[in-house]
């Protein structure tokens, strides 16, 4: 770790260091010399692309395998159906607000970045510290585990598959996206745009024949929409909480904000076309997935896309796991793109090693800061109870999100005269943070224990921050330490 905020350096290797505007400082102060062009993190993220990464980040497997956790919790068809909407309409809420921090505060690193202007060092810290050592490398072991038990499963048709064979295919997988990432940004977006369409295209594959049930009159299921078992007092508010699991990653534009092209009207233009299709398409796949599964059928299923193809597309329900992979796949690579950014940037401001805001010479790509997931990723995926971990933690994105658009409506009235090229009415702030700290809330009073263990995981970011950043006075050997860490 190092205390000091970066300082121009040319490191051997073939990296060069950004600064906090993305672009790379030069020594002394001064210009680099004539011919010398600068190094910095290319703005190639076009519309296309960045819809690409809102969509593709969202959608990954949870859709096509249990979209239980609304139904449970609700009762009926028809609550879940008005859940899955409102927690769409809400998300687009969050998203809208990130649209005018990101077209206002124009710096990657999302959540960390907005807390770190408006609440200051500590608390952006304690983020990328959780963020760092446990959520991102949890998150993307378990999505990646989902990647390769369906990429494996057309093979085991008849019987288990090995975890051994998951777990390999997993490590292949995540040294593949790692590999991606460092390479080349065109061709990790380039690749991100073609999965997105594969995620659509699975999406399309139960809507449609789901539509033709309709129109066949398969409506059983859609009568007494509201009857069946009464939601409990915890029930509903749980089932809200599953949907707005389901919608998380709208907010992953907002990490690369410095390498998309035009972002005041692309950032904005980008959030409200994705949110509009993720949220007709959820809706619209649980409506398909009811025109030929009951209630107490879903429930049960392991893999309801699975379970709805077998019945209405026969052999070609093979085709489903491969797809539910690709969209498992398109995730990974869309959270480590855009992750990599935020510890980038968490690096330039002095929070994080300072090698990891070192950009390759020739491929224009933070290789560090990408790099620097693949072991911890790796260590998680042959470790312990990855979701126990993550259940720790759910409670602290909400609660880091709240601030961060919490803060959107500080900066409104501490710094009214902010440009602001794209601005949201205060009611959607106000209402998305409270959504936020009512999550919180929520996690506290349902699940006090993991809740605690994951606020206390959280607190240790606070001793860290004062032992790493704010420290002068460190010992020789606890100097060199650092110096060999970073």
């Amino acid at each position: 770790m190092v205390r000091k905020p970066v300082v121009s350096t040319i490191s051997s290797g073939g990296y060069l260091q950004g600064n906090v505007n993305g672009k790379l400082p030069s020594l002394g102060g001064k210009e680099p010399p004539p011919g010398q062009e600068k190094v910095v993190l290319k703005k190639k993220i076009t519309l296309l692309r960045g819809i690409s990464i809102i969509i593709g980040t969202i959608i990954g497997a949870g859709i096509f395998i249990s979209p239980k956790g609304v139904l449970q919790n609700t009762g009926s068809v028809g609550m879940s159906l008005i859940i899955w909407t409102v927690c769409g309409v809400l998300s687009l809420f969050g998203a809208l607000s990130y649209a005018e921090l990101g077209t206002s505060i124009k710096k990657s690193g999302g959540h960390y970045t907005y807390i770190l202007e408006v609440f200051g060092p500590l608390p952006a810290f304690v983020r990328v510290w959780v963020e760092l050592l446990i959520i991102r490398p949890a998150a993307t072991a378990v999505i990646s585990l989902a990647f390769g038990r369906y990429i494996l499963e057309p093979f085991f048709i008849q019987c288990e598959i090995p975890e051994l064979a998951i777990k390999l295919i997993t490590a292949v997988g995540i040294t593949v996206v790692m590999v991606l990432n460092s390479m080349s940004v065109s061709w990790s977006a380039r690749i991100q745009i073609f999965l997105t369409f594969c995620k659509l295209t699975a999406i399309l594959i139960i809507i449609v024949p789901g539509v033709m049930q309709l129109i066949k009159g398969q409506t059983q299921h859609f009568k007494d929409a509201f009857s069946g078992r009464d939601a409990s007092i915890m029930g509903l508010p749980l089932a809200f909480y599953y949907g707005m699991y389901a919608y998380a990653g709208w907010f992953y534009l907002n990490f690369v904000t410095e390498e998309v092209e035009n972002p005041e009207k692309t950032i904005p233009l980008a959030i409200c076309i994705s949110m509009a299709i993720v949220t007709t398409g959820y809706v619209l796949t649980n409506v398909a997935y009811f025109t030929t599964i009951s209630a107490e059928e879903l429930l049960l299923s392991n893999a309801v896309a699975v379970t709805f193809s077998e019945r209405l597309l026969g052999n070609f329900s093979l085709a489903v796991p491969i797809f539910v992979a690709l969209s498992c796949f398109g995730s990974m690579n869309g959270g480590v793109f855009a992750v990599s950014r935020l510890f980038y940037v968490a690096s330039r401001e002095g929070h994080l090693p300072e090698i990891l805001s070192m950009i390759h010479v020739r491929k224009h790509t933070p290789l560090p800061a990408v790099i620097v997931l693949h072991p911890l990723a790796m260590i998680m995926l042959f470790s312990g109870d990855l979701y126990s971990l993550l259940n720790f933690l759910s409670f602290a994105r909400w609660l880091f999100i709240g601030l961060a658009v919490a803060g959107l409506i500080y900066l409104r009235y501490k710094r009214p005269d902010m440009h602001r090229p794209f601005k949201v009415p205060l009611f959607i702030p106000a209402l998305f943070s409270f959504t936020c700290l009512f999550m919180v809330a929520l996690s506290l009073y349902s699940d006090p224990f993991s809740t605690g263990i994951g606020f206390i995981i959280t607190l240790t970011g606070v001793p860290a921050y004062y032992l790493f950043i704010i420290w002068d006075k460190k010992p020789k050997w606890f100097r060199k330490v650092s110096e060999f860490a970073a």
